[in-house]
Parts: C-alpha cells; sequence; structure tokens
C-alpha cells in the first residue's frame, strides 16, 4: 500500500515539474512588462479573474451548461457509435452498407456542417447537441470495428478446441480482445467531444464556457479567455483520467509493458 502511494506521489510530482516551470516563466513575462498585460495576462491576475467568477456564480452556471452538453453530445454520440461499431465488426454485410457511406461523412469538418445545422434545427439546444454527438461519434465508432477485427485468429482456433458456443466466444474471446481499442476510442471520443462543445458553442449560444470565451474576446477581456480556456484543460484532463482509472480496472489482466 505505502509502495503504491508513494509511486502516486512521484507520478504526481513528475507531472508538476514542467506546468510550475511554465508558470513561473510565464509570471517571469509579465512582472518584467515583455508583453502587454491585454496580450498576455500573468497567472495571478488570471487566478484573480477566476476566483471573481466563480464568486459572481457566472462561472459555475456557465460551467454546468457546457458540462451537460458535452455529456449528452457524448452519450448520444459514443452510445451510437459503439452499436454501429459491434454491428459493422461482427457483422461483413454491415460493413458493406454502412462504412463507406460513414467514412465519408466523417471526412466532413464542423465548420462545414455547422450552417446546414443552423438551417435545419435554429440556433437550439439540439442543433449543439448532434454536432458535438457527431464529434463523439467516430472515435468509439472506428475503434470498435478496429478493436474487433483485430482479435488474434489463434484465439478462435483455441475457443473451438474448447468448444466454446457462438455467444461464449463473442463474450470470452472478441470483446475482451478488442477492449481496449473501444477504451481508447471512448478516451478520444471525450476529448472530441469537448473540441466540439466550442465550436457550437460558438454558434449563437447566450450561455456556456464557449460562449463565456466569446463574449469575453469582443470586449478584450484576456484574463476571462485563460480562465476559459484552463476550465476546457482541466476538465478534459480529469475526464479522461477517469477513464484511463476505468481502463486500468477493466484490463488488469493485461500483462504489457510499463516502460
Amino acid at each position: 500500500m505505502r509502495t503504491q502511494s508513494n509511486q502516486l506521489m512521484k507520478r504526481l510530482i513528475y507531472g508538476l515539474v514542467l506546468p510550475v516551470i511554465i508558470l513561473l516563466a510565464w509570471q517571469g513575462v509579465g512582472y518584467f512588462q515583455l508583453l502587454p498585460h491585454q496580450v498576455l495576462p500573468t497567472p495571478t491576475a488570471i487566478a484573480d479573474r477566476f476566483i471573481e467568477l466563480i464568486a459572481n456564480g457566472s462561472l459555475i452556471s456557465n460551467l454546468g451548461v457546457s458540462v451537460y452538453r458535452a455529456a449528452l453530445g457524448f452519450l448520444i454520440g459514443g452510445g451510437l457509435g459503439l452499436v454501429l461499431g459491434l454491428l459493422v465488426g461482427f457483422f461483413q454485410k454491415t460493413e458493406y452498407s454502412l462504412d463507406p457511406t460513414l467514412q465519408m461523412i466523417r471526412t466532413i469538418p464542423h465548420l462545414a456542417i455547422m450552417p446546414l445545422f443552423i438551417l435545419w434545427f435554429g440556433f437550439g439546444e439540439f442543433s449543439k447537441v448532434l454536432l458535438i454527438a457527431k464529434g463523439a461519434f467516430f472515435p468509439v465508432y472506428l475503434n470498435t470495428f478496429l478493436g474487433i477485427r483485430g482479435v488474434d485468429a489463434k484465439l478462435f482456433d483455441v475457443a473451438r478446441v474448447l468448444q466454446f458456443s457462438k455467444w461464449k466466444q463473442i463474450t470470452k474471446v472478441i470483446l475482451p480482445g478488442a477492449m481496449p481499442n473501444i477504451l481508447l476510442g471512448v478516451r478520444l471520443s471525450i476529448g472530441m467531444a469537448w473540441l466540439s462543445l466550442i465550436v457550437a458553442e460558438l454558434m449563437g449560444a447566450n450561455s456556456g464556457i464557449g460562449y463565456m470565451i466569446s463574449d469575453a474576446r469582443q470586449f478584450a477581456q484576456t484574463e476571462v479567455v485563460f480562465v476559459g480556456i484552463v476550465i476546457f484543460a482541466v476538465v478534459g484532463k480529469l475526464t479522461d483520467s477517469a477513464v484511463r482509472k476505468l481502463e486500468d480496472k477493466l484490463l488488469s489482466w493485461r500483462d504489457n509493458f510499463n516502460g
């Protein structure tokens, strides 16, 4: 237990070295006035504005709206990606029918499709969630499909020798073998959901962290812009770490190289 605690502390210290160096250098640039305050405010000024935004409640309310949009879009897009990834991975006919069209849709940038979403669905929540769902869909879909098709064929020979039923082959061989790819897809999907959220909140939103950043940009409130960026970075890192913990728990059976 103590060894695990020491290892966690060591990882934390290593992880903090670079951010601390960057913050000290950043503060030094502001202290010696190497760049104008409007261009690059100091970390202390950003921290003061962060506290102010928490105190007046605007940061918490906007963050709640953004988290709701991102979570709903991720659940819809990621869930649909998982289902279609399983179908396409298991059945070749489904692959031939769906995959070419989905690959074409995947290459369409958000900024190209955003005007259509506005024309079709307006500026409401539905168009924003749909855009986030589109971004979250493809990482889960692609990694689920590739994970299933990447299962070692020798495992099926072993399953036939052990006389596994079809259902047992799926639950004991295919899904465990594909799980690393599926969880990687979930991690990438969460990241894409956050990236898509920024685009979605720039299309006529009146709340959310993206809206807060856009509004601050118009009034040259650079500290607020940095607060929004830091919020996106921290929440993104926390969600990614949560998925990594889930990955460690579900894939504890793997004996892989850890560096």
